[in-house]
């Protein structure tokens, strides 16, 4: 397993080559000390046993989809735990070793590595190549995706890396914000039925700033197009916050139940090749796709 790390004045940044993980984000302190804002192994060998996606970028298609789509007439069977099919599968692209391609560590560092997806790899048509790059610039952390194909397929990557702000065991008193007014209604497997619902008056309204509290969010969001900043979250007692600016139509937010952080999964809506009101997902011969996201970090 190999490591890259890059840093500028501000932030450092440890990636490997397995899943193309975020091991450890170091953001520089006031006082000069660096707090790791990502959760992640001490040893790169424990992520093989990793079941959490921690930091890793996910594919073919992240988030849920149910077990199966068609795309042109076709249809493709998908591995799935009791008719999900999760993250790009049992063996997608968060537990393959990525290549790395490049690495600059002067003025504005940045690492990119590249994989290769075989036709029905996971059982998704098409040879995929995609190539994500991992940018710093100031306190900012930018996330470039771009992926090319062969033959239509359907493509939806993110990086699931979460974030904790500060040293305690809960996020409850994270301050958070949601430039998302709808979300998606989900089934009891936390596949969309299709439907999008009203934030407001919801116990998943976050259009206004406010304390996670105890709310425990495993959810497909829709972004508001209106600004490219779609979450703004931060922690009272360590003085950081961050923002979320993305090019993307949606972002599942989650906040695992046995410990403190928070996801903000960047991309396109779950299982949209399943829904024709949902966004398209489908990516053909000489058509481009990219997903760019930054994590903008501010300390008092």
């Amino acid at each position: 397993m190999k490591q890259v790390t890059i840093k500028n004045d501000h932030l450092i940044l440890m990636v490997l080559d397995y899943g193309a993980v975020i091991q450890k984000l170091m953001l520089k302190n006031s006082d000069e000390t660096y707090s790791n804002v990502v959760v992640g192994h001490e040893f790169p060998s424990d992520y093989l046993d990793d079941e959490l996606y921690l930091g890793a970028c996910v594919g073919r298609y992240a988030g849920r989809i149910g077990k199966e789509f068609t795309l042109d007439r076709e249809t493709y069977q998908l591995p799935n735990d009791h008719g999900v099919h999760l993250h790009g599968g049992r063996e997608g692209f968060s537990k393959k070793y990525w290549k790395f391609e490049e690495v600059h560590y002067g003025e504005n560092p940045y690492v990119k590595l590249s994989y290769e997806s075989a036709h029905l790899e996971e059982g998704y048509p098409g040879n995929l190549k995609t190539t994500v790059t991992y940018a710093l610039k100031g306190k900012n952390l930018r996330i470039i995706f771009d992926a090319v194909t062969d033959r239509a397929t359907v493509v939806n990557l993110t990086n699931h890396s979460y974030f904790k702000l500060d040293d305690e065991a809960s996020i409850n008193e994270y301050r958070l914000q949601l430039n998302c007014s709808h979300f998606l209604e989900t089934k009891p497997n936390l596949l969309p039925t299709g439907k999008a619902y009203l934030t407001e008056g919801s116990s998943k309204d976050f259009t206004k700033e406010k304390s996670i509290g105890d709310e425990r969010l495993d959810t497909p969001f829709v972004v508001d197009m209106n600004s490219p900043v779609v979450a703004k979250c931060s922690s009272p007692k360590s003085g950081i916050s961050m923002e979320v600016a993305t090019n993307q139509v949606g972002m599942v937010v989650y906040t695992p139940s046995n410990f403190g952080a928070i996801c903000f999964e960047t991309q396109n809506l779950p299982d949209a090749p399943n829904h024709k009101n949902f966004p398209n997902c489908v990516l053909r011969p000489k058509e481009k796709y990219r997903n760019i996201s930054e994590f903008r970090f501010s300390t008092n």
